[in-house]
């Protein structure tokens, strides 16, 4: 709405960012904003500079709107910070045009778009740079605890574009089992920590299913696991608790963890 004012951008930076960059990253994701079809409530943007001068691309810009109530990110990587910006923002417009869509639909009482209608506007991620921490000095730095929505596999694809996520945790609604859409080549991928053959629904072809049962492991062997495969990121039951959990590595080397709430 465009006669509603925005909130103030706020910017945090970590690393080696040019002191204008902040104020670039503010100004670009601004203007955005004043054309966002709901109130803004909040608005972030973090720059962040690898500490590692061989990272190829070592500038990274995450940015996090709260749109009258729903959370929006996006976020990209560049050679330098303006480029990581620009792409940020430019990932952040497909979201907010997406959001605009989803709610004239819902007021005029007509569908809301396919979740398989992502395809047609997603930008190409860069992912995000990591530092390179020898595998005995890293640890869980953040663990995150959320009620897991039970959602359909194409219902959790269209929530993980939203969010700009490579990865997302859920309850796939079908089974009831905890799940994991990820990104991969032409689409996403789904794994169950449990999966039963003939219980999932038929969806779109754009979701290739992983029918692999997620490993049972403790949380040292999934980081073992993670180190060893090269991964990005791992989908694992936990030994402990039997429910699917998500360990992946964040930017500054240490691990990060997903877990489902008790």
């Amino acid at each position: 709405m465009a006669d509603a004012p925005t909130v103030q951008v706020q910017a945090e930076t970590r690393g080696a960012v040019p002191q204008e960059m902040a104020g670039f990253a503010v100004r670009r994701v601004g203007s955005l904003l004043r054309v966002a079809s709901e109130p803004v409530l909040s608005a972030r943007v973090k720059l962040i500079v690898a500490a590692d001068p061989a990272v190829r691309c070592p500038a990274a810009a995450q940015v996090s709107v709260d749109l009258n109530g729903r959370l929006i990110r996006a976020q990209a990587a560049g050679r330098t910070m303006r480029e990581a910006v620009e792409h940020a923002c430019d990932r952040l417009r497909v979201r907010l045009e997406r959001a605009a869509r989803n709610w004239e639909a819902i007021r005029g009482g007509r569908p809301v778009p396919a979740p398989g209608e992502w395809r047609h506007q997603s930008l190409p991620a860069t992912r995000l740079p990591y530092y390179p921490r020898p595998a005995e000095k890293r640890a869980v730095m953040r663990r995150k605890s959320y009620t897991l929505a039970r959602e359909t596999p194409d219902e959790a694809v269209a929530e993980a574009e939203l969010m700009d996520y490579d990865f997302h945790l859920f309850t796939e609604q079908a089974t009831g089992e905890d799940a994991a859409i990820y990104r991969i080549a032409g689409g996403y991928g789904l794994q169950l920590a449990h999966p039963r053959t003939g219980r999932l629904d038929p969806f779109g072809s754009s979701i290739t299913v992983n029918e692999t049962p997620a490993p049972r492991l403790s949380l040292s062997q999934a980081a073992t696991w993670l180190e060893e495969s090269g991964e990005p990121f791992l989908f694992f039951s936990n030994a402990e608790t039997g429910r699917g959990n998500l360990l992946y590595h964040r930017y500054d080397g240490h691990y990060g963890l997903v877990v489902p709430a008790v």
